[in-house]
């Protein structure tokens, strides 16, 4: 029972780290949604240079492009050249960071111990301290910006994070690309609010 509940928070945090979210959050100038909503054709900003080249380079890259074209073209938009006079362009950004969590766990996970609660109390149960355990990981974010092609002017900004799993395969990684670019774009161009 004891070696258990030294595993559980072990357990839990690996459970919890598998189906690790993307987290999501879009904001866009309120001016411009009767423009956004007016948008039919795009082109691509050059690609950002510099940087962490665990994200900026062509694979992630290509990657981005791949899964927002899909996107936006699903949405009725038209990829054009840049030279073509696009109603808007796109961009991208990236980042990794360290991060930290840290959780403390006793063995009755926050709740006063009570051995008349207990159906498998056989005796004495000694006081438990708590434990501490730490974990580093990497947390992964992607900005993805809709700039109006005549004024130059950011009219919209999707933020994807998530955290990024340690020896992700290139499909895996594909994917979880794709997903965040697929909720950021999910309610894209954005509706006027009702008063």
């Amino acid at each position: 029972m004891r070696l258990l509940s030294r595993l559980a928070p072990l357990l839990l945090a690996s459970m919890f780290a598998a189906c690790s979210t993307i987290d999501v959050k879009t904001n866009y100038d309120p001016g411009a949604v009767q423009q956004l909503d007016s948008f039919k054709t795009y082109a691509w900003l050059p690609p950002p240079t510099g940087g962490d080249k665990n994200v900026y380079n062509p694979i992630i890259g290509a990657e981005v492009q791949k899964a927002t074209d899909q996107a936006l073209q699903s949405r009725g938009y038209q990829k054009v050249s840049p030279e073509s006079n696009p109603d808007f362009l796109v961009g991208w950004h990236g980042a990794i960071n360290q991060k930290l969590e840290a959780d403390t766990v006793n063995n009755y996970y926050g709740y006063p111990y009570d051995p008349a609660w207990d159906p498998f109390f056989a005796g004495p149960v000694g006081m438990t301290v708590p434990e501490t355990y730490v974990r580093e990981y990497e947390e992964g974010t992607l900005l993805l910006d809709i700039v109006d092609a005549s004024s130059k002017k950011l009219v919209w900004r999707g933020r994807a994070k998530s955290e990024l799993k340690e020896n992700a395969s290139p499909e895996d990684q594909q994917k979880r690309i794709s997903k965040a670019v697929s909720k950021m774009l999910a309610d894209f161009p954005p509706k006027p609010k009702k008063k």
